[in-house]
């Protein structure tokens, strides 16, 4: 029997891998002979680098930039053949690197994303695989922009601030300057959302709130996001905002793709990287799963495109989560069965303090199922 195991993080206490691995080990307590192979996963978000640099025989390497408070930070990105940088914007600015008493997406910079851009570039590297997820930004890409070389001035003619308290300052945006590298580079972004940059969908008002953004905050990010991204698109001579994903990351898919950058599907990016389907071809069941699974991850979460190329190639898919919330009925039209780890009454804290055991006791639960 071949069992895929192909699991997200548990955002805030597992890995991928480490979800992957207490799962492997519980199918392999009841089926010994069982060949498991283990393929830890990621959309876009935590866990992206991981993932990639462990399925390929990658490694990474520590860097120095500004965090999203333009603060010193110890990073990494990783680099996988074929001349490929791996970058995971919630390792440089992610909105577990700001405490909970100082989330204000106004004061937030993605300037350090631009600076890990260069050095790679520096190194000579010309591709990039860039996972958008879990910013604490909302600057839409200003800072990594600035960080490349855009000069963005105000009515002064002067260089504004790289945060998005800038974002209404900007007169004139000039690109004249922006390291001409990065158009002999190919840039790939891991996305699993497609919010346009502005508007009731775009990401200051509908993940705003999440950063910490307070209703004041929200129509002053949105008032300068929408000059900002008029200033751009003046100069470029080409509308970007409303295209699907531009409001990733505070914005930073609309930057990126004022560069030329190549919007994906997270989960299918990563998934052809790490070459999931030539593994699952030969399986009989996989296993994947997340931290939450609800309404959302039916449009477009890594659980749902793991279970889509299960039934591409007939085998049986199975669900395990941290937790399952309202909306997961639609789940079962790609799955045999849904599984939460929660095995008792228990705090959100107790489970993510316990979650190694918990996956691993109901993954030993579905192996018997499996035998069965």
């Amino acid at each position: 029997m071949h069992i895929v195991v192909a699991s997200d993080s548990f955002k805030g206490s597992l890995s991928s891998k480490e979800v992957c691995n207490a799962i492997k080990k519980g199918l392999i307590a009841e089926i010994e002979k069982a060949q498991v192979t283990v393929v830890p996963m990621a959309d876009g978000g935590e866990g992206t680098l991981d993932a990639i640099v462990d399925a390929t025989g990658g490694q990474v390497k520590d860097i120095h930039v500004h965090g999203p408070l333009l603060q010193p930070v110890a990073t990494q990105y990783g680099m996988i053949r074929p001349n490929t940088i791996v970058i995971e914007i919630a390792n440089i600015v992610g909105l577990s690197m700001v405490p909970v008493e100082q989330r204000n997406p106004v004061n937030t910079s993605s300037y350090g994303v631009g600076e890990a851009i260069r050095m790679a570039l520096d190194q000579g590297y010309r591709r990039f695989i860039i996972g958008l997820g879990g910013s604490a930004i909302n600057d839409g890409g200003l800072g990594m922009l600035q960080a490349l070389g855009t000069l963005f001035l105000d009515g002064n003619e002067e260089p504004v601030q790289p945060t998005a308290a800038s974002l209404s300052q900007v007169v004139e945006a000039n690109f004249d300057t922006i390291d001409p590298r990065l158009f002999q580079s190919e840039i790939l972004i891991a996305n699993d959302v497609t919010n346009p940059l502005c508007g009731e969908n775009g990401c200051t008002v509908f993940f705003g709130p999440q950063k910490g953004a307070t209703k004041q905050q929200i129509d002053f990010l949105e008032n300068g996001m929408r000059n900002y991204a008029h200033c751009i698109e003046k100069s470029l001579g080409k509308s970007l905002q409303h295209q699907p994903g531009a409001g990733a990351a505070g914005g930073l898919g609309f930057a990126f793709l004022a560069i030329g950058a190549k919007m994906m599907n997270g989960a299918k990016l990563i998934s052809d990287t790490v070459g999931l389907e030539k593994k699952m071809a030969t399986a009989d069941w996989v296993i994947t799963g997340e931290g939450k699974t609800d309404s959302q991850t039916y449009y477009g979460k890594l659980p749902i495109y793991v279970a889509k190329l299960a039934q591409k190639y007939g085998v049986k898919a199975l669900l395990l989560s941290g937790s399952i919330a309202d909306g997961y009925e639609r789940l079962y039209e790609y799955f045999v069965s849904l599984h939460s780890i929660i095995r008792r009454p228990m705090t959100l804290e107790q489970a993510m303090e316990d979650a190694e055991q918990l996956v691993f006791e109901t993954a030993r639960d579905l192996a018997r199922l499996i035998s069965a």
